[in-house]
């Protein structure tokens, strides 16, 4: 459909905000979701081995992390929880891997 010249085109960016909110948010839940199916996979002994917090204490803080993004969708705990999950990955998991072998 052609529109006269001069028309305005009405764009609604609350509505673009909202869509890419809400994929930025289901992208750090899959991060979160991540991190704690990986730490529940690893060797409890593996943790000590590699110098970091327990196996128990990382399942505790990443499923926090999660429960709280699907429970309690409070800017502060997301971004808490996000801290979490990407210290686990960036730090722990690395760790982890060096001192276990993948099968």
């Amino acid at each position: 459909m052609l529109r006269p010249a001069g028309t305005l085109v009405c764009v609604n960016v609350f509505g673009l905000e909202s869509e890419v909110m809400r994929i930025v948010f289901y992208a750090l839940l899959a991060v979160k979701v991540f991190a704690f199916i990986d730490a529940a996979t690893r060797p409890t002994d593996a943790f000590p081995a590699a110098g970091k917090m327990t196996k128990p204490a990382w399942l505790l803080i990443l499923g926090l992390a999660v429960a709280c993004d699907l429970l309690l969708p409070s800017l502060l705990l997301l971004l808490a929880g996000t801290v979490a999950a990407f210290v686990y990955i960036l730090d722990a998991r690395p760790a982890l891997a060096s001192v276990t072998r993948r099968r």
